[in-house]
């Protein structure tokens, strides 16, 4: 047995889902992924997994447009339908919905995304010399 590396601890394979959904790290499922609404920690406090390999780009943004778009758009054509309300009313009610589902839909896709290239090991590409 080689005596000259340091041990490392072992981290069971732990679920994309069950831990980029509620912002945790993706390798202990302790530490919190994020410093802020949106942006990623430098660094797990609980385990020291360097997170730069996190680039999770425009994907949470697209999944959120396309999730939210289908909600909101579901809700203002189902208000139309039912009551036939003025276009004030379709404003006081879409609008705020659209915030909260997007803000509340963009956090835990952007989590899941650094989830799964954590798991999967994806990294920028690279020309072969």
């Amino acid at each position: 047995m080689d005596t000259d590396q340091p041990l490392q601890p072992h981290y069971p394979p732990l679920s994309p889902a069950s831990t980029g959904l509620v912002g945790r790290c993706p390798r202990c499922g302790d530490g919190s992924l994020f410093s802020g609404f949106l942006t990623i920690a430098p660094r797990c406090e609980a385990c020291g997994l360097d997170f730069a390999f996190a680039d999770s780009g425009d994907g949470p943004a697209i999944f959120v447009m396309l999730i939210a778009g289908a909600i909101v758009l579901g809700g203002a054509l189902t208000l139309e339908a039912l009551w036939e309300p003025p276009i004030w009313v379709h404003l006081a009610v879409t609008a705020p919905l659209a915030l909260i589902v997007c803000l509340g839909l963009l956090r835990p896709l952007k989590g899941l995304m650094v989830a799964l290239q954590y798991r999967n090991k994806a990294e920028q590409g690279r020309l072969a010399k």
